[in-house]
């Protein structure tokens, strides 16, 4: 398992409609992998992978990864951002950005509060509209290089950490880098395999719909992370996943409740293949298996899951046997899918 393909991917700034750059790079590694490719109407980049035909397995990992879109621009040269996906506002005090103008330019993210050496010794949280981006540059070089509505991203590199891997985007291009390594593994595929690396997934599922509605699947994959709450402070009933304890099967989320056949059938396929995973429900938040789901008549979904500490941050950390993991249970799913019945 080449970690240098994940590096590129986390490293190579997409925002929900703006995914061009990383699409570009999904598009030149897929394209060895597959029988065809092509990227819709809406951006998503789709992989065809036949088998026999008898059915048809959409796997979707999102491309786009949480940052902001340029709002405006004061007389000092400062700049006002609109959020691209969920902060929390406490994440980002003193964090480094990329606004990603006519040319990359470095910035410094801070909200307008007074600091602590000036401050009366209140304390309070700031909001998302209190941030602006410094650019070290005043109103008129700003604007040679920046206009309204450019994407800015988070800037932050990838690292491995011990037996861990911390990057800024792993949500969710570990989730396109494990879809493009079991479509290198996979062998002796019976069901044709739509690989769907998925745009403004962080913005409402938008780039899942219209490729489910268009490739009309009968099982639909997503492949995302999901909270490893299992850091001090936090009981363990609350930790929704661990690291190092396998692959995450989902049972579900907010936006889907995964096909319990499927859940049955993968996780029997994990115990025979000696995977390790662990099961998955999370209260909150949703994968674009809520939206193939809900395309045409309905399809029966499932999300295989990598467990993440610090989700949403630019220090998400997820364990390197876990993404392994993740491999091995799709690259085995998509061998054997043909053999089961998730019709309800």
């Amino acid at each position: 398992m080449s970690l240098q393909l994940l590096k590129k991917l986390c490293e190579t700034p997409g925002t929900p409609g703006r995914e061009e750059r990383v699409r570009e790079l999904v598009k030149q590694e897929m394209a060895p992998l597959v029988d065809e490719m092509f990227v819709d109407t809406i951006g998503n980049v789709i992989g065809i992978k036949k088998g026999k035909g008898n059915k048809k397995i959409m796997v979707a990992g999102h491309m786009d990864e949480i940052g902001f879109m340029v709002s405006y621009i004061d007389d000092k040269g400062f700049i006002r951002i609109q959020p691209m996906g969920g902060f929390d506002p406490r994440n980002l005090i003193a964090q480094r950005v990329v606004v990603h103008g006519r040319k990359d330019l470095n910035g410094v993210l801070m909200p307008g509060i007074k600091p602590t050496h000036i401050s009366s010794g209140e304390k309070k949280t700031p909001t998302l509209g209190e941030f602006f981006i410094d650019l070290g540059l005043n109103k008129e070089e700003v604007e040679k290089f920046v206009r309204i509505g450019d994407f800015v991203t988070l800037d932050r590199g990838f690292m491995e950490m011990g037996n861990l891997l911390c990057s800024k985007a792993l949500d969710d291009r570990a989730g396109v880098y494990i879809m493009l390594e079991a479509l290198r593994n996979v062998k002796n595929n019976e069901a044709d395999i739509y690989a769907v690396a998925t745009v403004q997934e962080e913005v409402g599922l938008r780039g899942a719909v219209a490729s489910a509605f268009l490739n009309k699947p009968d099982i639909g994959v997503a492949l995302d992370v999901t909270l490893a709450v299992d850091i001090p402070g936090t009981p363990d009933h609350s930790r929704i996943t661990a690291l190092g304890e396998g692959a995450a099967i989902k049972l579900r989320d907010s936006a889907s409740i995964s096909n319990y056949k499927l859940v049955d059938f993968m996780r029997d396929l994990a115990e025979k293949e000696d995977i390790k995973y662990q099961m998955e429900i999370l209260p909150r938040g949703g994968t674009d298996a809520g939206a193939i789901e809900k395309a045409q008549s309905g399809c029966p979904v499932i999300t295989i899951s990598l467990p993440t500490r610090y989700v949403h941050t630019v220090n998400e950390t997820a364990d390197k046997k876990d993404l392994e993991n993740c491999i091995k249970l799709l690259t085995k799913f998509l061998e054997t899918a043909h053999n089961g019945d998730f019709t309800l």
